[in-house]
């Protein structure tokens, strides 16, 4: 592991993009639950990953928002 990137979307620490040792190769390691399924996802480029993990979390906050105003 060289470089790691925090990401953090709306306020909330969604997890890490850590940039492996062959320096091109960047992969996310989540730590919130809603963005769990990217997990270990490995892309070339960190901002589609970015962007990627901000629309699931961002769904999920709003999925939830509904929820609990509906119930």
């Amino acid at each position: 592991m060289l470089e790691t990137h925090i990401i953090e979307i709306d306020g909330t620490f969604v997890g890490t993009v850590i940039v492996e040792l062959d320096g091109k190769t960047r992969r996310f390691y989540a730590t919130h639950d809603s963005v769990r399924s990217f997990h270990n996802r490995s892309l070339s480029h960190d901002d589609d990953l970015t962007q990627q993990v901000a629309l699931s979390f961002r769904r999920t906050s709003l999925s939830r928002q509904l929820t609990v105003e509906f119930n």
